[in-house]
């Protein structure tokens, strides 16, 4: 297993010239929720984790169920709050429910059963915290690691482990706050593993670079600083981002995707990431780096992306529908075109698989949406440009 390196902001040492953040080891944290066992995958907790909310939508937790939905593209029924998911080289998927820490493993067809395979504890839900998003190693054939952005009682982190092993921290000291806690990883084709973290309810950390919430950061697989990064030691590679819901790699390119949802604006911004670049948020700036383009107003609150051959698809939770541009250049998109609006609620994650199909999973019981006993919802689809679903 990689060794792990966890870093944390320290503040700015204080003198006639000041200096910029400097970012020193810490240690790791206990609650890593792991218990060695013989055999078997590790069950969930029936309890919630030391410091977190209860599930969004109310009530007991509920167990996440094979599909007897007649809808060939629902594989996994009643899941709680399912963000992140990553497929295997086995072509099943792993899905990682925010309010839980519970990751399950589900097979690309439907009626087939729905296998708890870790738990991950130590988690705060409190401010849409939890377990955020998964991202497997480059390597992953060769080491088995997964990569999680959750957030604890102190912090946002980067954590991996595989299956079957210890939980290790990999970088810590994001900041956690009442709200804002999004974030997303992914690993680009550079092989360094991108940060998007969200603002901490604190809007003017976006544009501070003393912080690390409301950044891009860019770290390599054990949490050093990536070479090249815009400043030496230092982990940020473009700042001002609000809540990055979407963020995802074109595996043909260096290009890396990001889409947040904005408050007291039209529309969300489709950005391609560039290093040193500012992207607008709290206070809009002639500096900043121009947006790609801008989500349809009837299509806001992006829960997603992915790249697929030469297409980025993108969710719109509020549009309920998954969105589909054509890529043009590194620096050029094409208009938006929707598919599945209205057809299964808000949706959240999606994920390009090598075969030409995507995953997704729905938000409906975020307490905007309006859900179905069967919620939350795994999909499994062929990507529209391969002759799958038509626009609705």
């Amino acid at each position: 297993m990689l060794a792990a390196a966890t870093l944390v902001l320290a503040a700015c040492s204080g003198g006639a010239a000041p200096k910029g953040p400097d970012f020193s080891p810490q240690g790791s944290f206990p609650g890593d929720g792991y218990t060695p066992v013989p055999v078997g995958p590790i069950e969930p907790s029936t309890q919630p984790s030391q410091g977190s909310s209860p599930p969004s939508q109310g009530g007991s937790t509920p167990s996440p169920s094979p599909s007897t939905s007649s809808d060939p593209n629902v594989v996994a029924t009643k899941l709680n709050s399912p963000v992140g998911l990553v497929v295997l080289p086995d072509a099943t998927a792993l899905v990682a429910e925010r309010a839980t820490g519970r990751i399950v493993r589900v097979q690309p067809k439907p009626g087939q059963p729905v296998q708890t395979v870790r738990t991950l504890g130590g988690l705060s839900t409190a401010g849409d915290g939890g377990l955020l998003d998964l991202a497997l190693s480059p390597t992953y054939a060769e080491d088995g690691l997964i990569f999680a952005y959750l957030t604890t009682a102190t912090d946002n982190r980067v954590v991996d482990f595989t299956l079957n092993g210890p939980v290790t921290p990999v970088f810590t000291g994001i900041p956690r706050g009442s709200s804002g806690n999004t974030g997303r990883i992914t690993f680009g084709a550079d092989g360094d593993l991108y940060v998007g973290t969200g603002d901490a309810g604190v809007p003017a950390q976006a544009a501070d670079p003393a912080s690390l919430a409301g950044k891009v950061l860019r770290i390599t697989a054990i949490g050093t600083p990536a070479p090249g990064n815009p400043v030496t030691r230092s982990p940020i590679f473009a700042s001002g981002v609000d809540d990055p819901d979407a963020l995802c790699a074109d595996p043909s390119s260096t290009v890396v995707y990001e889409s947040d949802t904005r408050d007291g604006v039209d529309s969300d911004p489709v950005n391609s990431i560039v290093a040193g670049a500012s992207y607008g948020w709290p206070t809009p700036a002639a500096s900043d780096h121009a947006s790609l383009r801008l989500l349809p107003h009837t299509s806001r609150a992006p829960g997603g992306c992915t790249v697929d051959k030469s297409t980025l698809y993108v969710t719109s939770r509020d549009g309920q529908a998954l969105l589909s541009s054509p890529i043009r250049s590194a620096k050029s998109i094409g208009d938006f075109t929707p598919y599945l609006r209205q057809r299964y609620g808000r949706l959240r994650t999606v994920v390009a698989a090598a075969d030409g199909t995507l995953w997704l999973t729905t938000s409906n019981r975020d307490g905007h949406g309006k859900p179905i006993p069967d919620d939350e919802r795994v999909l499994h689809i062929q990507a529209p440009t391969t002759g799958g679903t038509s626009p609705a």
